[in-house]
């Protein structure tokens, strides 16, 4: 029933991760937590590794419809790199460590606040000229796409997401960025970042309080980043098959669907992440 589930979160993940541009870690991560309760680190640690499958999957399909915005992209990635890193050692800090990692669970609940906001507010709103893609109107600031990613990226490091929850929204707030550009930008980023991220996460896992898995309650071969690989490896196989369905999607789906599935399943991440018990 376990590995059932977690193909299941797979699929989510990767299907709204393609919709979107947001990796899916929204989706697999809270899953997680509905599923198999607080174990935030090391769900954190393998939602990382699944992100890149989720980005890499969703720009082969962004690349072959040629709606990448390379200009913004050669300035998002390294930004975003950096911010992932700086992400991932906030996180790695006294403050988060160990029977405080739920912490990082009620954060993320907050965080989920912002994003199921955001999303009504840009429910029902025009999508632009040629149908989303128009970037005639777009601002072309070097400075701003690097705030973007720096943005980006310590949000993806410090919670565990692909990036794209920030990514997106934020080059429609300070580059004007039409949302299917965005999304596919934010794919890109995702697919560069993703596995930085995850090698630094799972490296430093041992240094947390991890006692069980979604495989056993108790952690069995000592070593937390086996368990985040195990995790992944279920959740991949699906993560991938949905994100290119989601990605394809998006270049046909009317925004306005995608948003209101994504607001519901978002605001049952919040309540779930800002009720969460501690570990232990």
């Amino acid at each position: 029933m376990d590995y059932f589930i977690l193909a299941t979160i797979g699929v989510l993940m990767g299907l709204f991760g393609g919709l979107l541009g947001i990796g899916g870690s929204v989706i697999m991560i809270p899953a997680l937590v509905f599923a198999f309760g607080e174990n935030q680190h090391l769900y954190q640690a393998s939602a990382m590794i699944c992100n890149f499958f989720v980005g890499a999957s969703a720009v082969i399909v962004h690349k072959k419809a040629d709606v990448l915005v390379m200009g913004v992209i050669k300035w998002l990635i390294p930004a975003a790199a950096l911010g992932i890193i700086i992400g991932v050692a906030i996180s790695n800090s006294s403050v988060f460590a160990r029977d405080n990692s739920y912490l990082l669970a009620r954060i993320l609940g907050l965080f989920m606040v912002y994003v199921v906001v955001y999303n009504c507010l840009r429910f029902g709103r025009p999508r632009g000229g040629a149908n989303g893609f128009d970037i005639s109107q777009t601002r072309r600031s070097v400075p701003l796409t690097i705030l973007c990613g720096l943005l980006s990226g310590i949000s993806a490091g410090l919670l565990g997401l692909g990036g794209g929850s920030v990514c997106v929204p934020a080059q429609q707030f300070f580059l004007k960025m039409p949302l299917k550009r965005a999304i596919s930008n934010s794919a890109a980023t995702i697919a560069s970042i993703a596995l930085i991220g995850a090698f630094y996460k799972n490296i430093t896992l041992p240094q947390h309080n991890i006692k069980g898995t979604p495989f056993s309650d108790v952690l069995q071969n000592g070593n937390p980043a086996v368990e985040s690989l195990r995790i992944a490896v279920v959740v991949i196989p699906g993560a991938i098959v949905g994100a290119f369905l989601g990605s394809l999607s998006m270049h046909k789906l009317h925004s306005d669907i995608v948003r209101a599935a994504f607001i519901l399943l978002a605001a049952l991440a919040c309540y779930k992440l800002l009720t969460v018990a501690p570990a232990g």
